[in-house]
């Protein structure tokens, strides 16, 4: 029966999404991890813009309301079923959606990757250059331990899963940054980017003894603020992404500073990308694009 209910939730979804296709348009869909983050949001908005800009593009953002393979697998077979011409996927794991993305592409669909690709080919891939940020988190911390005569000690990270490339790239850029400097990072524990559980791990982390502890994404960025705040702030928290809760974390010193991504320049470069991906001559851009990455302290927030 649950079985018979997808498939004619499947069925409605793509009926839903070609009657509403006006004629002559490409049917573009983005698909993300999740609907929680407002990282997510701020892709969406970058995709609009682009549209706006472009024209002729019938688009649509979906997404499992949690980080979850199976719902987004469901969803990538629904935008294939619905007529999709090109899907912008940020790939919830590497190689969970590799059936699906085959599927996909031999129906004709052309791919393309925003924040976080998976192990399939796709025509380009828009993201943060992770490793590389990761690093910059991991320097920042380092530099506020140092300024405040900590040089050993213990340090934490909360990840979002093992299977995510983007988190995963991360978290090893930030223990690179600490190889050789004397402190003992600690095995990564993984919250599924939910702000409540990764506010759990963090605080056992400050159980422990740990002087700095790291969050690889919005919601564990959020919840390891949020758990130095009730700890008083007595240990250095770093972490990813911009939201409201963020930047208000880091006004309070619960959080030295968060590594800023540029979401709408991956939603509105992605798109149009995908626009010229159904041109007579195609994408002919770099295969993969890097949309940068800001360090926000407090000072800059003042």
């Amino acid at each position: 029966m649950k079985t018979l209910r997808a498939v004619l939730c499947g069925l409605f979804v793509a009926a839903l999404f070609v009657g509403m296709a006006k004629a002559g348009d490409i049917r573009v869909f983005l698909v993300t991890m999740d609907q929680m983050d407002q990282h997510w949001t701020n892709v969406d908005v970058g995709c609009k813009r682009a549209v706006a800009e472009v024209g002729g593009v019938n688009y649509t953002w979906m997404a499992p309301d949690m980080k979850d393979d199976n719902k987004q697998i469901e969803i990538i077979n629904n935008t294939v079923a619905a007529g999709a011409d090109v899907l912008l996927l940020a790939a919830n794991g590497p190689t969970a959606v590799t059936s699906a993305l085959r599927e996909a592409q031999s129906a004709g669909v052309k791919i393309i990757y925003v924040d976080s690709p998976a192990d399939f080919p796709a025509i380009a891939t828009f993201s943060t250059d992770n490793k590389a940020a990761g690093k910059t988190a991991g320097d920042e911390m380092l530099k506020a331990l140092k300024a405040k005569g900590v040089t050993s000690g213990k340090i934490g990270i909360v990840g979002v899963n093992a299977a995510t490339a983007s988190t995963a790239a991360r978290e090893a850029g930030f223990r690179e940054a600490f190889e050789g400097q004397g402190y003992e990072l600690l095995a990564t524990q993984y919250g599924e980017g939910d702000i409540a559980r990764s506010k759990d791990i963090a605080a056992n982390y400050i159980v422990q003894g740990c002087v700095g502890v790291f969050g690889t994404n919005e919601g564990s960025t959020v919840g390891t603020g949020n758990a130095i705040r009730e700890d008083g702030n007595r240990i250095v928290g770093v972490g990813f992404d911009n939201s409201d809760t963020i930047r208000n974390l880091i006004r309070a010193d619960s959080l030295l500073c968060a590594m800023v991504q540029n979401p709408d320049v991956m939603g509105y470069l992605a798109l149009k990308a995908a626009k010229d991906a159904v041109t007579s001559t195609g994408y002919t851009g770099p295969k993969v694009v890097d949309t940068g990455v800001t360090v926000m302290t407090k000072s800059k927030l003042d």
